[in-house]
């Protein structure tokens, strides 16, 4: 038995799903930096910064996590954009939500929103979808070469990986025969002219 079969037995479950999330979980620390960034360029209090870096961030890092393990299960397919536009035109604006009650809390602001939560949740709602497609582009580009690293000891990670070769052989199968087609086509209307 190898020393990374051993290694695979040994670690839970839970922590073979923890670790394929990794991904996931930086792009929403990121996004939450990202926002912290902006508002310092308007030129807000410390304390707002800091508390729009964890109180967007740690929402979106969970969401993240929660999309990696969805990921892992067979929820979602490898690439598939409609699923995940689903899952962050839900999850996005409760992660704003969230942003809105925390910076409300910490400052001291007796109104979380400035206008009807319908209103807000909405407005969320249609940027969910930038959101959503810069989510998946950094983790088609990330979660791959984390996932290689780590399949030798984690199975969940493994499992990933045979399904992105898996859609890339297909792909690639694809337009083989796409090109082949193209090129009888054209073999063909030059045999009539």
């Amino acid at each position: 038995m190898s020393v990374h079969a051993g290694a695979a037995r040994q670690m839970p479950a839970v922590l073979q799903y923890a670790e394929t999330a990794v991904p996931g979980v930086g792009i929403g620390l990121i996004a939450g930096a990202f926002a912290a960034g902006v508002a310092a360029m308007a030129g807000l209090p410390a304390v707002q910064i800091a508390t729009i870096a964890t109180g967007l961030g740690i929402p979106l890092a969970l969401l993240g996590a929660g999309y990696c393990v969805l990921l892992a299960v067979g929820r979602f397919g490898v690439g598939a954009l409609g699923p995940v536009a689903f899952y962050w035109l839900i999850g996005f604006p409760l992660a704003r939500l969230v942003d809105q009650y925390t910076v409300a809390a910490v400052l001291g602001h007796e109104d979380v929103l400035r206008e009807p939560l319908l209103s807000f949740l909405a407005f969320q709602a249609m940027l969910s979808m930038g959101f959503a497609i810069g989510f998946l582009w950094l983790h088609e580009r990330i979660a791959p070469h984390m996932l290689l690293r780590i399949k030798d000891h984690n199975p969940v990670a493994a499992g990933l990986v045979e399904r992105y070769v898996s859609q890339a052989t297909e792909l690639e199968e694809r337009r083989h025969t796409a090109a082949h087609e193209r090129a009888a086509k054209r073999g063909r209307r030059r045999g009539s002219s």
